[in-house]
C-alpha cells in the first residue's frame, strides 16, 4: 500500500492502460483459441462423416461380396465400389497428413526436372472423365510455352492443379463449363550480392460456371479447417484443407494464387508459378524440314496452334477444313507428284468423320503414309476402330510441340526407309498371274512395266467385255487378282466387274478386283465398292502403292 501511495496519477494511469491491452490481447487470443477449436470441432465432426461414407462403402460392399462369394458379376461390382471408395478414403488422409507437415514444416520441396506434356496429359486423363460423368464441357488449352521441359517439384504442381481443376469440377452442375489455360511467361528476379536470374512463370488459369462463393467465405477461404456453409454442397465430398493446401504450397514455391468469384455466377483461379528451365535434351528427332503437312482441322484455334508450330519446326503447312476436300486435295497431289509427307488430322470436321477420312486416305495413299490422329478423344476407347481405319499414331490434346514432333519425326522416318527397303527389295511373284484391264495402249504399257520389275505373269484385255470372256474362258484359279480401268469403251469397269462377280464359277466372288484409274475421289472410290471391287488405285501410278496392292493380296495366299 506505501508503494501504491507513492505512485501519481499519471504513472496509475499508464498502468491501467497497460492492463487493458494485456487483457485485450489475451481476449483476442481467447477468442481466436476459442474460434479454432469450433473450427476443429467442426472439421472434425465433418471429417467423421467424411471418413465413416466411404468407410460404411467399404465394409458393407466386403460383406455383400462375401455372401455372393460364387457370383463373379456381382463379386466384381462390390470390389469396383470398394476400390471408388478406398481411393477417396485415402484422398482425405492424404489432404490431413499434407496439412499436418505444412503445420510443423517437414514438408519439402524437390528440385528435378519434368515434362510439362506428360504432366498436363496426366492431369487431363485423371480429370476428363470426371467431367464427363457430369456432362461438362472440359475445355484445357495451351497458350504461348516457351520451356516444356523444367526444373521444380512436379508432384506438388500437380497437386496443386488437381485440387484447382477437381474442385471446379467438383462444385460446377451437371452440363457446366469448365475451362482451363495454360502458358507462360519469363520474368527476371534479382537477389542481393547475386547475378539476375531469369525465371520461366507458368500461368494456370481454370474458370468455371458453378455455383460460386460469397464474398464472406472468398476472404477466408485459404483457412485451414474452414468449409463453406452451403446446402448447395453439403452432400459434396471432401475435407475442405485443400485450398489451404494449395496457398501454403505456392507460398513455399514463391508462387502467387488469386480467386475471383460470385455466388451462382461461378469462380476463376489465377495461379502463377517460377521455375528454372532444364538443360535442353538432346534428341535424335529429325523433322521433315521443308516439306509439306496436310492439316484437316475445322477449329480454328487448334488449327492455328498446329500450323505455327510447323512452322517453327520448318516445315510447310496447308491447312483444310472438311475431310473431302482433304481427300480431294491429296488425290490431285498424288496425280502431280506432289504428296506431302504426312496428313494431320483432327478430332472434328465440317463433313464427315476423322476415322472416314482415314480410311479413304489410307486406300489413297498406301500403307506407309503417316495419318496422325490430333484430338481431344479417348485414345483407349477408339484405338481398335481408329487403327483399322488406317490412323497411324495418336497425338493427345492439349497439344504440345514436342508430342507433335516425335510422331512426325518417327513415322515420317518410317514410312521413308520402307519405301528405301522395297525400292530395293521388290518381291518375286513369278507364281502368280493377273489381268490388267486398260484401254489407252500408252497407260497399258506403263503397267505393264511397272508390274513386270516384280515377275509376276501379265495378261492384257482393252475393255470390260474382253475382260469378262477372258476370266470366263479360263480354268478356275487361273487368274490370281484383276486391275480394272474405269472409263472405257464396249463396257466399263464398273459393269465388268458386276459381271465377273456374278458368274456361276467359285473365284469369281473371290478374285480380287482392283480398280486402277484416274477416278480418283471419294464417290469414285465408293462406286467402285459398290461394284464389288476390293482396293483403288489412282493414276498417275504410284509403284509403291502398286506393289503394296501386290504384296497385301499376294503375299497373304503363300
Amino acid at each position: 500500500m506505501e508503494e501504491m501511495k507513492n505512485i501519481d496519477d499519471s504513472q496509475y494511469k499508464a498502468m491501467i492502460d497497460q492492463l487493458k491491452i494485456q487483457n485485450t490481447e489475451l481476449s483476442d487470443a481467447l477468442r481466436a483459441a476459442e474460434e479454432e477449436n469450433r473450427a476443429k470441432s467442426s472439421f472434425l465432426s465433418s471429417m467423421s462423416h467424411d471418413i465413416r461414407t466411404p468407410m460404411n462403402a467399404i465394409m458393407g460392399m466386403t460383406s455383400i461380396a462375401l455372401t455372393h462369394i460364387d457370383e463373379k458379376p456381382r463379386v466384381l461390382d462390390c470390389l469396383q465400389k470398394i476400390q471408388t471408395a478406398s481411393t477417396h478414403l485415402m484422398n482425405l488422409v492424404n489432404d490431413v497428413l499434407d496439412m499436418s507437415r505444412i503445420a510443423s514444416g517437414r514438408m519439402t520441396l524437390s528440385e528435378e526436372a519434368f515434362s510439362l506434356a506428360d504432366m498436363v496429359h496426366d492431369i487431363t486423363i485423371l480429370l476428363r472423365p470426371q467431367a464427363a460423368q457430369k456432362h461438362q464441357e472440359f475445355h484445357l488449352e495451351i497458350g504461348t510455352i516457351y520451356e516444356e521441359n523444367l526444373i521444380g517439384d512436379p508432384l506438388h504442381l500437380r497437386q496443386i492443379m488437381v485440387n484447382i481443376i477437381g474442385n471446379a469440377v467438383k462444385y460446377t452442375p451437371e452440363n457446366g463449363l469448365i475451362h482451363v489455360n495454360i502458358s507462360q511467361h519469363f520474368e527476371q528476379s534479382t537477389h542481393i550480392g547475386q547475378e539476375s536470374e531469369t525465371k520461366v512463370w507458368l500461368d494456370f488459369l481454370c474458370e468455371d460456371n458453378g455455383i460460386g462463393m460469397s464474398q464472406e467465405f472468398l476472404s477466408k477461404i485459404f483457412e485451414p479447417f474452414e468449409r463453406v456453409n452451403n446446402t448447395a454442397i453439403d452432400k459434396i465430398e471432401g475435407t475442405g484443407l485443400g485450398m489451404s493446401i494449395v496457398k501454403n504450397l505456392l507460398d513455399r514455391m514463391g508462387g502467387t494464387i488469386t480467386v475471383e468469384s460470385e455466388e451462382g455466377n461461378g469462380s476463376r483461379f489465377h495461379v502463377s508459378i517460377p521455375f528454372a528451365a532444364a538443360p535442353p535434351v538432346k534428341d535424335a528427332q529429325t523433322l521433315p524440314a521443308g516439306q509439306t503437312v496436310l492439316i484437316a482441322e475445322s477449329m480454328d484455334r487448334r488449327a492455328q496452334q498446329i500450323v505455327t508450330y510447323l512452322k517453327d519446326g520448318g516445315m510447310e503447312p496447308v491447312h483444310l477444313q472438311s475431310g473431302m476436300d482433304a481427300v480431294t486435295w491429296l488425290t490431285e497431289a498424288q496425280y502431280e507428284n506432289r504428296m506431302p509427307c504426312a496428313l494431320l488430322l483432327g478430332q472434328e470436321l465440317n463433313d464427315m468423320s476423322a476415322l472416314d477420312v482415314a480410311t479413304h486416305v489410307r486406300e489413297l495413299a498406301g500403307e506407309d503414309f503417316p495419318i496422325i490422329l490430333v484430338a481431344e478423344t479417348d485414345w483407349a476407347q477408339i484405338e481398335y476402330r481408329a487403327t483399322r481405319a488406317g490412323i497411324s499414331a495418336f497425338v493427345p490434346c492439349p497439344l504440345f510441340k514436342s508430342r507433335l514432333f516425335a510422331a512426325l519425326s518417327e513415322l515420317t522416318y518410317k514410312a521413308q526407309r520402307s519405301r528405301s527397303d522395297r525400292a530395293g527389295n521388290f518381291v518375286d511373284y513369278g507364281q502368280y498371274r493377273l489381268l490388267l484391264v486398260e484401254d489407252n495402249e500408252l497407260n497399258r504399257e506403263i503397267a505393264v512395266e511397272l508390274l513386270s520389275q516384280t515377275g509376276v505373269q501379265i495378261e492384257t484385255a482393252e475393255n470390260g467385255l474382253r475382260a469378262v470372256e477372258a476370266f470366263e474362258n479360263s480354268p478356275e484359279g487361273y487368274y490370281d487378282l484383276i486391275f480394272m480401268d474405269i472409263q472405257m469403251p464396249v463396257m466399263n469397269g464398273y459393269d465388268a466387274a458386276r459381271k465377273i462377280r456374278q458368274l456361276p464359277r467359285k473365284d469369281a466372288k473371290s478374285i480380287w478386283i482392283v480398280a486402277m484409274t484416274a477416278n480418283a475421289f471419294v464417290e469414285d472410290i465408293r462406286l467402285s465398292k459398290e461394284a464389288g471391287m476390293n482396293e483403288h488405285c489412282s493414276k498417275p501410278i504410284d509403284a509403291d502403292h502398286l506393289h503394296e496392292i501386290l504384296r497385301k493380296r499376294l503375299s497373304c495366299e503363300e
